[in-house]
């Protein structure tokens, strides 16, 4: 059985510009590793207009950054995967998280997911083509 991405768009807020929500299987995976005060990634960077996301997927292994701590990425770390296509299949693994702090240990990393390739392309379009977050003059 493959797992269920949805991609959404958090508004710009005082703090950070528009955010991309990554819900797998239901669960927002991005926002409960990055932990409250962090940040999931922004949408002008994974879902750039004019050009194809890095989030799509291909035989090529690409380590993105999908977040950070609520302190930097520079303190305490990034959360990265590695994206990669495998025919019919979109793999995310390999997973960096942040510490909370770097006196913590090595946070557990999120496991494996396994897309069908379909579904994924079909969401990722969706989302690019999903222009209503940018912020207009």
């Amino acid at each position: 059985m493959f797992d269920h991405l949805e991609i959404g768009v958090l508004p710009p807020g005082p703090r950070f510009a528009a955010q991309v929500r990554f819900r797998v299987n239901g669960e927002d995976v991005v926002g409960e590793a990055v932990r409250e005060g962090g940040r999931e990634p922004y949408a002008a960077d994974v879902l750039p207009a004019g050009r194809p996301s890095p989030l799509r997927a291909t035989d090529e292994a690409r380590r993105l950054e999908l977040g950070e701590s609520e302190c930097t990425g520079g303190c305490c770390g990034f959360l990265t995967v590695v994206v990669q296509r495998f025919g019919g299949i979109v793999q995310w693994s390999d997973w960096e998280m942040p510490r909370q702090s770097p006196l913590d240990p090595d946070p557990y990393p999120l496991p494996q997911f396994h897309f069908d390739a379909g579904q994924y392309d079909a969401e990722l379009a969706r989302a690019e083509a999903d222009r209503s977050w940018q912020v207009r003059p």
